[in-house]
């Protein structure tokens, strides 16, 4: 509009002063044109011929309207005519969440029946499909995958006989699969609800694309069957499920109690002569007669069985026939319980990858399905567990140094300072104060506590695998002493084994004892990260093929076979036991050390409190910024191992007064108290005063975190 107003009046202005002028004879017409702005012309180039001929070919009246967004969305919506596809479509409109066990489920459903106008996947015709018969035979299998057949009870479609009931029926059966597919892959119970520290990076099923591969495979059981995991550690557990039911799996028949069977002068008639001759293997007939046939297969399979071969139907026949053994119900959970925990890790276990089993106290290195390599282990006692976890190894520390928590040095070393100012130079750990903050560092070298190689994979609990000064304890058949990492019996080896991996280059075990004895810490970075998969298999088969089972150290066995049994078909909550992180340093309160004491005892699988003599208070320090990320704080949710455990551990936290006394007498009380301290708490004091039992909480590395 300004723009506008300048230009009317400079023209204006133009106008009268050519007026004026030509008045005075001064100027002529063209200076009054020229004086007059023009504005300057669009850049738009000419019309061409094509683009007249195209202009002429739109007629006005043809043009469309625009649609709306809105009217596009309502255009594009498909409208059924089929009365099952309409009652389908009515269900879906008024939410028929209610049958599906996740609304990510009702989602994909709904997607997946708007784009196929609703039409039913599992009944045409008032009957049930080809697949959908395949399906409801599958589901009544699952139990040899450790599952239970009762959680996924497929409709009937014989009794749908109005298009309310077969549309109902086949939502209800997709939701029934779905259900099936999310169990199958990553398991019945929720991992977290069972464990107290799980990160395991299995892939999440997406309800969308299992539901497209499930209602348009060509072979559905084997579609089914493949959510399951594939490698060769579940699939040996599940071939020995079936041995320990004797074969008692569905899909086999069973022959009913009844009397002995036998040939004789006349036909012999009972109803469980079709039953028999299917076991057997034989050609049904349309008759019960116990005859020569079936008693002649009968006499084999007596024979084969190490039975008296008489050709006789006795009771201990139709035992052996329905694998009637021994009672394995225990060993039954136990398998179960270690296949539902194969279905939280990854399916894909890598082309090379190391795992360590806590129960067994064992890491095997992998390539190609076989074990390279193994060795021994410590793993983290049961109050500080080493958590289930998958992660990748990136790097190796050759004469890593060790950076104490905050939490041990407020809660073990600050006291044993007090008590003996140079208890901790002696054995090679360096005391530095920085703006109120303390912290405690132990340099590489033989009496390091991580040894002298670390193996790194971080992760959110900050435990890894490293080499101890104790070998001693690997002799030992139960090894849970740490404080959630794991130490390793051949760390030179296992460095070897895994550079050889991921490294650009491999490291021989004389290449790496020469970097060791150089001294200096170093890092040993890989090019490709090898995965480390950290499990719980109480229950596993070996390489000779035998079912091996192992103590439930943690209890987890347990927690999980309860869930288990719980209520069917969803996902159940069992609240867990956590280890609350410690937000002080120790208490001069004998009270409070007798309750805490008391808590202790009454906990599962921990060894009883020993007394502490030596009680008395230490000022609490200012906890380090570093800290706070560390899982040693009550900011960290679900990090109950590590460090922080130790105050709520069987292992009872030393104390001592601030000031000591230098004085003789003084001095051998102090001796005594120590002495008493040692044996009641051995995560401390045998590391001062020798003795197995060295623990390896979390240290600190600067630019790289924390570790335990």
């Amino acid at each position: 509009m300004a723009k506008f107003r300048l230009l009317v009046t400079t023209a204006l202005a133009a106008t009268l002063s050519a007026g004026v002028a030509a008045h005075a004879g001064l100027i002529t017409s063209e200076t009054v044109v020229a004086a007059v702005p023009v504005p300057e012309p669009a850049d738009v180039k000419p019309l061409t011929p094509a683009d007249v001929v195209e202009q002429r070919g739109v007629q006005p009246d043809t043009i469309a309207p625009a649609s709306t967004p809105d009217q596009k969305a309502v255009d594009a919506i498909p409208v059924p005519t089929d009365p099952v596809a309409i009652k389908i479509k009515e269900l879906l409109d008024a939410r028929a969440d209610r049958m599906f066990a996740a609304k990510k489920d009702f989602a994909a459903a709904q997607a997946y029946y708007t784009a196929h106008n609703f039409a039913p996947v599992w009944s045409k015709d008032g009957a049930a499909t080809d697949s959908a018969r395949a399906a409801i035979a599958y589901l009544g299998t699952v139990d040899r995958e450790g599952l239970d057949p009762a959680d996924y009870r497929a409709p009937t479609f014989k009794t749908a006989s109005s298009p309310d009931q077969a549309a109902e029926a086949d939502l209800r059966m997709t939701a029934t699969l779905l259900t099936y597919a999310h169990h199958a892959q990553n398991g019945r119970v929720n991992p977290h609800h069972v464990v107290k520290e799980v990160a395991y990076n299995a892939e999440m099923l997406d309800p969308a694309d299992a539901l497209a591969k499930i209602a348009e495979s060509k072979d559905v059981a084997k579609t089914l069957a493949e959510f399951n995991p594939q490698h060769p550690l579940y699939q040996r557990l599940k071939t020995k499920l079936a041995e320990l039911r004797g074969g008692n799996v569905a899909g086999q028949v069973q022959i009913g109690k009844g009397p002995a069977l036998k040939l004789g002068k006349s036909d012999v008639h009972d109803a469980r002569v079709p039953d028999l001759r299917e076991r057997l293997g034989l050609p049904a007939k349309n008759d019960d007669v116990y005859d020569r046939e079936l008693a002649d297969e009968v006499s084999a399979f007596q024979k084969e069985r190490g039975l008296r071969a008489n050709g006789e139907l006795t009771a201990a026949t139709v035992d052996a026939m329905n694998g009637v053994r021994r009672d394995h119900s225990r060993e039954i959970e136990i398998v179960v319980a270690n296949m539902e925990r194969w279905r939280w890790v990854s399916h894909d276990l890598g082309q090379a990858f190391s795992m360590l089993n806590i129960p067994d106290y064992t890491l095997k290195v992998y390539r190609d399905q076989q074990v390279l390599w193994q060795t021994r282990v410590v793993v983290g006692q049961p109050a500080k567990p080493t958590p289930l976890l998958t992660e990748t190894m990136k790097y190796i520390t050759i004469n890593p140094t060790w950076h104490v928590p905050p939490s041990i040095v407020h809660n073990e070393y600050l006291p044993a300072l007090a008590r003996d100012p140079g208890v901790l130079a002696r054995y090679g750990l360096r005391v530095s104060y920085s703006g109120g903050q303390v912290s405690i560092t132990q340099p590489p070298g033989d009496h390091n506590a991580l040894g002298r190689i670390r193996f790194n994979f971080p992760n959110q609990f900050l435990v890894y695998q490293h080499d101890t000064p104790d070998k001693n304890l690997f002799a030992l058949t139960r090894r849970a002493f740490s404080h959630g990492c794991q130490r390793v019996q051949d760390p030179v080896k296992y460095a070897e084994v895994m550079t050889s991996l991921g490294a650009a280059e491999p490291y021989s075990q004389d290449r790496i004892r020469r970097m060791i004895s150089a001294g200096s810490e170093t890092d040993i970075k890989f090019v490709n990260p090898i995965p480390v998969h950290i499990t719980y298999q109480t229950a596993f088969v070996d390489e000779a093929g035998r079912l091996e089972f192992r103590d439930d150290v943690y209890g987890e066995d347990a927690r999980l076979i309860a869930a288990l049994k719980s209520e069917h078909g969803s996902i159940v909550d069992i609240p867990v036991a956590r280890v609350q992180p410690s937000t002080t340093v120790a208490s001069s309160s004998s009270k409070k050390s007798k309750a805490a004491a008391a808590t202790t005892a009454a906990a599962p699988s921990s060894p009883p409190p020993a007394s502490n003599p030596v009680v008395a208070s230490t000022p609490a320090a200012p906890t380090s910024p570093a800290a706070a990320n560390s899982s040693e704080t009550a900011s960290a949710p679900a990090a109950a191992s590590g460090a922080e455990a130790a105050s709520n551990s069987s292992e009872p936290t030393s104390s001592a007064t601030a000031s000591n006394t230098t004085a003789p007498a003084k001095k051998k009380r102090t001796r005594t108290a120590t002495a008493q301290a040692y044996s009641s708490s051995p995560s401390l004091f045998q590391m001062f005063f020798g003795g197995g039992g060295r623990q390896a909480p979390p240290s600190y590395v600067p630019g790289r975190g924390y570790y335990r």
